[in-house]
């Protein structure tokens, strides 16, 4: 299969390399290193905000785990799954695997042996400083 411009005319090989070249790469990513001494045995996945938020979130929850920043964005470790039939509210960003910007770094470490911040305070506290309401409390239409 082979591509072709404006004109209709097949493009050549070095101007579909050249177009390559020109495309902007993702950042690298990497899973979230669980700090020395504590370890995740329910797994990992983190849930990510922009930063203006995470400040706002942090004295809403009864537990905070480990948290990282990028500087765009705060992430906060959970159980592998907290995903699961919880739609998490915008703008918050949900990363099965804890895959995020390999620039992310430790910006909080709590006391004691698991990295987790409870997924369910952590979704209501989102929800709260988004004004979103918890899924299961919106109204069912028929």
């Amino acid at each position: 299969m082979s591509g072709t411009g404006e004109s209709g005319r097949p493009l050549g090989l070095d101007t579909l390399i050249h177009l390559g070249r020109r495309r902007p790469t993702p950042d690298p990513v990497r899973r979230l290193p669980v700090p020395e001494g504590m370890t995740a045995p329910l797994g990992c996945d983190a849930v990510a905000v922009p930063d203006r938020l995470g400040p706002l979130v942090v004295p809403l929850l009864p537990r905070v785990g480990c948290v990282y920043t990028d500087g765009a964005h705060w992430w906060w470790i959970v159980p592998s799954d907290s995903d699961y039939a919880l739609p998490w509210p915008a703008p918050a960003h949900y990363a099965p695997g804890a895959l995020v910007p390999a620039t992310a770094r430790l910006i909080h470490r709590p006391e004691g042996t698991v990295p987790y911040t409870p997924p369910i305070p952590l979704y209501l506290a989102l929800c709260r400083v988004t004004g979103t309401a918890p899924d299961w409390s919106r109204a069912v239409s028929a």
